[in-house]
């Protein structure tokens, strides 16, 4: 079974305080479904989850709900994914549990919280729910072909403050918007993180993100699109004139 934490970080902060943070933010912001995962590579397709955290975050950021996995993979982690999440092949094979089992609990557990009415914040969702979804595949887990409403602050961050120099990886966008991560490339900490940074976008922008979920949604299927587009034409120019940019989201096919 998963290691389940409850009821951690802010939650000594006087009513009035409380309000006003959330009242800056739009509602569906108040209450998040967190999800980050390590994995043994970079490819979605042939990569397998090693590590992976789910949590329910509330208003201020502060964590009610926290779900953990270390899962053996069944093949060898290479040295460049260890050097990364620090975990080796000998770590998940004594401690963690079997991959199909670990899968099952970790889709388990993501249909329950939108099933609560929690959208899922991924960071690169296309990375995290693309290898949930072939790991669903390879071991015979029922996952649904269309996740919604998913919400991913490096779609949010590139649409809203496009013309900003330097890096968009987490690390980047959470220094830019003064939230901390306790160990990067942790899936728990890098998860929170990632909540975190959605919250500061969704109240930076509020007068202009829309405040649907569905439409929040749709909107980022579209803007991811354009994203890679832009991209896309931006590498063809000046470095592979073959180059292609997958702008399928939240979830890209094999």
């Amino acid at each position: 079974m998963p290691v389940r934490r409850s009821s951690e970080g802010v939650g000594s902060i006087v009513a009035d305080e409380r309000t006003s943070v959330t009242a800056q933010l739009p509602l569906w912001a108040t209450d998040l479904a967190v999800f980050d995962t390590e994995t043994t590579g970079v490819d979605t397709t042939r990569a397998r989850i090693v590590s992976a955290t789910i949590a329910l975050l509330g208003p201020e950021g502060e964590v009610v709900e926290r779900y953990d996995w270390l899962l053996d993979p069944g093949i060898e982690i290479p040295l460049a994914a260890v050097q990364v999440h620090g975990i080796s092949t000998e770590i998940a094979r004594t401690s963690g549990i079997e991959a199909a089992v670990g899968v099952q609990q970790i889709v388990a557990q993501l249909l329950e919280m939108i099933e609560r009415g929690f959208p899922v914040v991924a960071y690169n969702a296309p990375f995290d729910l693309s290898l949930l979804a072939a790991e669903a595949a390879r071991h015979g887990v029922s996952l649904p072909a269309e996740l919604s409403p998913v919400i991913d602050p490096l779609i949010l961050d590139k649409q809203f403050d496009r013309y900003r120099k330097g890096k968009r990886t987490l690390e980047a966008v959470a220094a830019h918007h003064g939230v901390e991560i306790g160990n990067a490339h942790d899936a728990g900490d890098d998860a929170i993180a990632a909540g975190r940074v959605l919250q500061c976008i969704a109240r930076k922008y509020a007068d202009v993100i829309p405040q649907e979920l569905a439409e929040l949604h749709a909107a980022q299927v579209q803007w991811a699109a354009a994203q890679a587009a832009s991209f896309q034409d931006y590498m063809r120019r000046v470095r592979d004139p073959s180059f292609v940019a997958d702008g399928r989201w939240p979830v890209r096919g094999a």
